[in-house]
């Protein structure tokens, strides 16, 4: 039985300048919960603050060490949106439903917000500095102006605004684009650091975590669950599982595993810039996206430029995928063509058929939430305390996130095939500036 994937250690920015990591023991011996929740990120770290905080008593096991996974390996974009957009969600299923999924969104952005305020994480160094899009041709334009004017019609968001061709310019310090929208509705913050404050307020709560403690099987058996591991056997009331885009780890997640395809994400950070391209490259310090179809965000942290984007195929780091990387943010910003890129590092999105995240009962005992594709740092936050409201019995309105719409993928064997095919249209497509 697998129990952790062999992966290179973790060359990013965000482990190079993390505050020390809390330290877990594996599990030795048998342990009885309330429930026992499988994944260390920040959907299963929440779920546990939150149980905890309604008199429950958890167990957080994670197979390798906290922040691992996506949690430790995301870009720190804060962000209040789905891949499916709200037009989109309103045309298939109606306002009511759009208004909603629009609320679920915010109230994840809050949520980060006032987990770090609440529980003292200065240093997630999060701040609220709203998100530009920037387009990339005449038609990107149009759909993302289009959007923006239906935010403001139909759902009364008047913050959202457009950007000129030179508006984008003095927001990033690019000149290849014509122009854009603005959104108030993001933040940015260190991802690893968020992840490891919220390890550290579970752990006063009473949260027990156990690094280096695979879940290998999970049965059940009368009164519960039985979830074993390298080191013994945790006995509760309900099992989450809170793997994301790494649930083939162990057969512990088998539940999700043909429901999630696992797409690599790269990411390079610059070393510090000098004083005057500091200043010059995205001085307004937002975090940026692009719209082509291999979608590129970009941001500023401590004076270094961290730029990420899809298309890192395979199991492991890429370095033509990094070279490739490179090769894009120097387009974008062509003083940067001299500056050295110190972190380079990978890891898996998790992609859904439908876009979205999904979050419910496998069956009374079994709980889970994932599929964030890409925007799931606030999102797995606030789907961990969905977790703890379902646990406790309550029915929040989860809209389009409900498990009953979170489909198996057809042909699962071939989705890596599948996968390079799609991509490699889109560059194609993106090359030919389309």
């Amino acid at each position: 039985m697998q129990t952790a994937r062999p992966e290179p250690p973790i060359r990013s920015l965000w482990s190079a300048t993390a505050i020390a990591a809390p330290s877990f023991a594996p599990l030795s011996g048998d342990a009885q919960a309330d429930v026992a929740i499988i994944g260390g990120g920040y959907t299963g770290l929440s779920a546990a603050l939150h149980a905890a905080a309604d008199g429950l008593a958890p167990i957080v096991v994670e197979a390798n060490s906290l922040g691992w996974g996506a949690s430790g390996r995301n870009g720190g974009v804060v962000s209040a949106k789905f891949r499916l957009s709200f037009s989109d969600a309103a045309a298939a299923h109606g306002m009511d439903v759009a208004r909603r999924m629009y609320a679920i969104a915010h109230e994840a952005v809050d949520l980060v917000e006032d987990l770090v305020d609440r529980h003292g994480i200065a240093a997630a160094q999060y701040r609220r500095v709203g998100q530009v899009k920037a387009a990339h041709n005449g038609p990107a334009l149009a759909a993302a102006l289009a959007d923006m004017e239906w935010m403001r019609e139909r759902m009364g968001d008047a913050s959202v605004e457009p950007l000129t061709r030179e508006q984008v310019t003095e927001e990033t310090g690019a000149e290849g684009f014509v122009g854009g929208v603005r959104s108030p509705h993001a933040g940015a913050i260190h991802p690893l650091n968020y992840l490891r404050g919220l390890a550290a307020a579970a752990a006063r709560t009473g949260v027990r975590i156990h690094e280096g403690t695979p879940a290998l099987r999970i049965r059940g058996e009368a009164g519960g669950v039985r979830l074993e591991t390298p080191g013994g056997v945790v006995r509760a009331k309900h099992a989450i599982i809170a793997t994301n885009g790494y649930s083939d780890l162990t057969g512990a997640s088998e539940p999700l595993r043909r429901k999630i395809i696992p797409f690599r994400s790269a990411m390079i950070a610059t070393a510090p810039l000098g004083d005057n391209l500091a200043r010059a490259i995205m001085p307004t310090r937002r975090v940026y996206v692009e719209t082509r179809r291999m979608m590129r965000w970009f941001r500023m942290v401590d004076d270094r430029v961290v730029f990420g984007g899809r298309g890192a195929f395979g199991k492991t780091d890429s370095q033509s995928a990094f070279r490739v990387l490179r090769a894009a943010m120097v387009r974008t910003f062509p003083a940067l063509a001299d500056a050295p890129v110190e972190s380079r590092w990978s890891g898996l999105v998790a992609m859904t058929l439908d876009g979205l995240p999904h979050i419910g009962w496998i069956d009374d005992r079994l709980l889970f939430a994932a599929g964030y594709n890409g925007s799931g740092v606030a999102m797995s936050t606030l789907l961990g305390k969905y977790l703890a409201m379902l646990l406790r019995g309550e029915k929040p309105d989860l809209a389009l996130l409900d498990a009953a719409r979170f489909r198996t993928v057809p042909l699962y064997p071939l989705r890596e095939a599948g996968i390079r095919l799609v991509a490699g249209w889109y560059q194609f497509m993106d090359s030919l500036g389309r």
